[in-house]
């Protein structure tokens, strides 16, 4: 069905590529940036910076990554077939011995080792700070909240490739990506708010409306690795703990998982089944 071989050369390629785009390094330093800005806190005196604790620097994190990670995810995912399809890139690939589901997963791994790897460089750099002012109690929390930010953006990646595959053009495949963005991070709370007060909705409905959106998932979840219970969610989050116990924690995670393969699944169908883009390129 796929040749392992030519999905390894593919990603490597991509990789390279987005490590050398120059918006993806301005992203990448802004992140680590970010992150290293919120793992201190000033002095009352304002003459010193202290390191926090991990537990506190992840809980810090949580609103960067739902911002950030979510733009960077989509915004990457959606203009890669696009630009290439345009610009006559994805032809040339396509004719060579290659097929298009080689194709496809070659790409998303390779952009998706280059998001890991601005993730990792973001996080790292804030947690060798904290290590080195010796707060290694809680690590085990800032740990998980990595792993959950991973997940998130492999999510948002997927999102993103499966947009990439429906538009023609990059323009369009990018505003769909931001006004995902802008629903899932913004309209997604404010409409589960108006929605809440306006047909005054149950505890449970609230819950369930909250968890399809995976941005919610990533940051119930994270809450729940660092501080083990979901008060500050309010009755929302109490209703969630009391409901699903220690099982919570699995589901989110599972549901994460499926925001990552199931668009990603469709665009290899969508992309598998897209001959006549192919063909129109070539008769240009």
């Amino acid at each position: 069905m796929f040749d392992v071989a030519n999905i390894r050369a593919l990603a490597g390629k991509e990789l390279r590529d987005a490590l050398r785009n120059r918006w993806f390094i301005v992203f990448t330093l802004a992140f680590a940036g970010l992150a290293l800005a919120l793992s201190a806190l000033m002095q009352p005196n304002g003459l010193q910076v202290r390191a926090m604790s991990f537990s506190r620097t992840a809980a810090s994190l949580i609103n960067l990554v739902l911002l950030f990670v979510p733009l960077i995810g989509l915004t990457l995912g959606s203009a890669n077939l696009t630009g290439d399809r345009e610009t006559g890139a994805l032809v040339y690939l396509l004719a060579q011995p290659v097929n298009r589901i080689e194709v496809l997963i070659g790409k998303y791994l390779g952009v998706a080792g280059a998001l890991l790897s601005t993730l990792t460089l973001g996080f790292g750099a804030a947690g060798v700070v904290l290590a080195l002012q010796g707060s290694v109690q809680d690590a085990g929390g800032y740990l998980l909240t990595v792993l959950l930010a991973y997940l998130l953006a492999l999510a948002m990646l997927s999102l993103g490739f499966l947009m990439s595959t429906l538009a023609r053009k990059t323009a369009a495949a990018l505003g769909g990506a931001l006004f995902l963005w802008l629903f899932l991070v913004f309209i997604g709370d404010l409409g589960i708010m108006g929605t809440t007060i306006s047909m005054r909705l149950p505890i449970q409905t609230i819950f369930l409306i909250a968890v399809l959106n995976p941005l919610q998932m990533f940051k119930i979840a994270s809450i729940l690795t660092i501080q083990a219970n979901l008060e500050v969610l309010g009755p929302a989050g109490l209703y969630a703990t009391d409901q699903f116990g220690a099982l919570l924690l699995p589901l989110l995670l599972m549901g994460l998982l499926i925001w990552i393969f199931l668009p990603l699944v469709a665009a290899v169908v969508i992309f598998a089944r897209q001959e006549k883009f192919t063909l129109k390129a070539r008769s240009r």
